[in-house]
């Protein structure tokens, strides 16, 4: 069974030189049952043909007249495959709905690229977390084919703040994700991963006791010294 680590780099770091300096630390990394992706912002995308690469955004156009968008061609030209969609700063910054989002799903399935769909619900306190999940998965997913789609809790509140969701409430959260997706298609398990304050001291109560396929690295991935002891503890 593969583990996916995908590194989420967001916008950081601030150089070229920075990036090159991560990007041949993180060459070294992973096994063949360890699949470690990275995700740098796009003007870093081309600085390495060593790593398995995923990209932060993409458009759901193929081209045209969208100044300032990258479409999932352009990157799977570069050797991208993978592209995550729905993150939650991407929704509460740049007001993406499940309109957009499935569109951008649409056409990396037509581009036969894996789409990394997060969902979560914003805070503890959420009362209605079954639905807020549920609706994040089915408004997206519901009819469109789940072969290239690996799905990403990450609950907002464990996003950056080191205040990471507990091991037995991310395995509900993951076991509530695998029944809403056996209810699309029941032939095709997709991975689930754990997303939120993830570090090397953490990382493994996700993977052996939540059950997770993987983990989605933020801040983390950031710290070469880190992001090779989360690899190593998975």
């Amino acid at each position: 069974m593969t583990t996916f680590i995908v590194a989420n780099w967001k916008m950081n770091p601030s150089t070229k030189e920075e990036a090159v300096s991560l990007l041949l630390a993180m060459e070294k990394l992973g096994k063949e049952n360890k699949k470690v992706i990275i995700c740098p912002p796009f003007p870093f995308m081309s600085l390495s043909k060593n790593v398995i690469l995923g990209a932060q955004n993409c458009f759901f156009e193929k081209e045209g007249p969208f100044t300032g968008e990258v479409s999932p061609y352009m990157l799977k030209s570069l050797g991208c495959n993978y592209v995550i969609v729905g993150h939650s700063e991407r929704r509460n910054f740049f007001q993406e709905d499940s309109s957009l989002i499935r569109k951008k799903i649409e056409v990396l399935n037509d581009a036969k690229m894996t789409t990394i769909l997060c969902v979560g619900e914003k805070s503890r306190e959420d009362s209605d977390v079954v639905e807020t999940i549920t609706r994040q998965i089915e408004s997206v997913l519901d009819g469109v084919s789940l072969q290239n789609i690996i799905i990403a809790y990450e609950p907002v509140f464990a996003i950056g703040t080191g205040d990471s969701c507990s091991a037995e409430i991310a395995k509900e959260r993951r076991e509530l994700i695998k029944e809403v997706l056996f209810e699309i298609d029941k032939n095709e398990n997709p991975a689930i991963l754990y997303g939120g304050s993830v570090d090397s001291n953490n990382v493994s109560e996700y993977i052996d006791k939540a059950g997770f396929d993987g983990v989605l690295v933020g801040g983390a991935s950031l710290n070469k010294d880190e992001f090779k002891k989360i690899v190593d503890s998975v």
